[in-house]
């Protein structure tokens, strides 16, 4: 309760889900996406549309959200990100897209978290939670860019874990399988474009993946995260928790 949060990614699926969830339990919640139309139509009360994937636009987030929310940042929660909808095989893929997925899905959060650190480190606590994804435990083919960037994230957590932990500073990841998000969407449809089929049936693909037979949900991403960034998960740190309904994809 009275927390400040700082929550990327958050004017749609498992950001906006956190974002809700976190207000609802009491925190301070400052909610950002690249887009002011999206973030101002998601209800949330302090919001900032920003480019996460450079140095400027980070460090503008985070001193934005410190002056509106009261001096400090408690818990930062990384979640905005680029897919893989659009890459192609390795040795296709174009470099500018490759660093565009590095410069948004790993450099943003390393920005972030170190330009937040030292507030933690003041305070003597804070919780950061990365939304990286199973494609950093087991590669998709043709997607290189977000295997390595969401891989990154997870050695970013691992390193904020030992460099934060004697202040009380806790680092987790949550790796989510098939959730129904927009960007999980842009994938459905470019894989069905490219097996002739219907975004429907690639949805019952996925969910026949999973022994409940359907994909996760933001809700279940989000309730995830807010425990990790809760006083509640002291205990828990360097983990990179799958939230996959059992499944390894």
């Amino acid at each position: 309760k009275d927390r400040v949060a700082l929550v990327t990614g958050a004017s749609r699926g498992i950001g906006l889900a956190t974002a809700k969830l976190l207000r609802s339990q009491g925190a301070r919640v400052m909610a950002v996406a690249r887009t002011e139309s999206d973030l101002a139509a998601t209800g949330l009360a302090h919001y900032i549309a920003a480019d996460l994937s450079t140095e400027e636009g980070c460090q503008f987030v985070v001193d934005e959200t410190v002056r509106q929310l009261g001096g400090s940042i408690d818990i930062l929660i990384c979640n905005h990100g680029i897919g893989s909808a659009h890459e192609v095989p390795l040795f296709l893929q174009d470099i500018s897209t490759y660093r565009e997925s590095m410069q948004t899905n790993l450099d943003g959060p390393f920005y972030l978290t170190r330009f937040v650190m030292p507030l933690m480190v003041s305070k003597n606590y804070g919780r950061c939670v990365y939304t990286s994804s199973t494609a950093a435990i087991d590669a998709e083919p043709a997607g290189v860019g977000y295997n390595v960037s969401k891989t990154g994230l997870c050695g970013l957590m691992r390193s904020v874990c030992q460099d934060g932990g004697i202040y009380n500073i806790t680092s987790n990841a949550v790796l989510p399988g098939w959730v129904t998000t927009e960007m999980a969407e842009k994938s459905a449809a470019a894989e069905a474009e490219a097996k002739g089929c219907t975004k429907e049936e690639i949805w019952e693909e996925r969910a026949a993946l999973y022994p409940p037979k359907r994909v996760v949900t933001p809700d279940e991403v989000a309730h995830t995260i807010a425990f990790l960034a809760s006083e509640e998960s002291s205990g828990v740190s360097g983990e990179a928790i799958r939230v996959a309904l059992g499944c390894p994809w």
